[in-house]
């Protein structure tokens, strides 16, 4: 397990093998028994199976090369819409407005993927998330129908891989790690070394090779404000408006 986490790429392009309604439904049954946060499961996948819906996705999140070409195109979306019709049985009005149910709603969702990827690779499939869904929420929202209380986080596509990438150095542990409080002292340090190996990886891959190393990408990535409609389309959805 530990030799499988650590041999995680993404990938971008596939064979043109299908894989079977049986085999995802099998992958979704293993990624729901991630931890879920009082057990409210407050998330859906939309899988697009039909090709127009698939094009108008692939553009709409800018990424028609993995959106076309993987087997699977998944939406992974976070979704306070079920909990609503549960509450409702009840008599009840449910609090979707409020920061803690936005939060669990994000973090039920980002753990059932991971699931979901995990058991995938473990079958020897790729996937490659597509944080571009973001990039036009409310048109995709309405492209696949999603109601209010539904937010679509992320896509992911899944499919044999027909490359094989470098896996990607990540941080030391040292950087991640704090014992007992805080340190941030360690940072200068740390972060020159791991430039250094981040700048051999980029040279020396087999594909796309460039300069430059991670700090740099991270000052030219988050320097800039990115997908500033969020928010608002968040509260359009009923999320936040507390």
């Amino acid at each position: 397990m530990l030799k499988l986490l650590t041999s995680h790429v993404s990938v971008r392009k596939y064979k043109n093998e299908p894989i079977s309604d049986e085999t995802l439904h099998d992958l979704i049954e293993a990624a729901q028994h991630a931890a879920t946060s009082h057990f409210v499961q407050a998330y859906s996948i939309v899988d697009v199976t039909d090709l127009d819906k698939r094009e108008r996705l692939a553009e709409l999140s800018r990424n028609p090369i993995q959106m076309l070409g993987a087997a699977r195109a998944l939406v992974f979306c976070a979704d306070l819409k079920r909990l609503d019709y549960a509450v409702k049985k009840h008599g009840k009005t449910i609090e979707a407005d409020t920061t803690e149910n936005f939060m669990v709603s994000i973090i039920d969702t980002a753990l059932l993927a991971q699931n979901f990827v995990i058991a995938a690779e473990s079958k020897g499939y790729g996937i490659c998330y597509i944080g571009g869904v973001r990039n036009n929420p409310e048109p995709i929202s309405e492209l696949l129908g999603l109601p209010d209380y539904v937010i679509p986080l992320f896509g992911l596509t899944l499919g044999v891989p027909d490359e094989a990438n470098e896996v990607k150095p990540r941080l030391p542990v040292e950087a991640v790690l704090h014992t007992n409080e805080y340190n941030e002292t360690k940072y200068d340090g740390i972060l020159s070394e791991y430039d250094d190996v981040i700048r051999a990886y980029y040279a020396n891959r087999s594909t796309n090779n460039k300069s430059g190393g991670w700090t740099e990408g991270m000052a030219d990535y988050l320097s800039k404000p990115r997908r500033a409609h969020m928010m608002d389309f968040v509260k359009s959805k009923g999320f936040l408006q507390k």
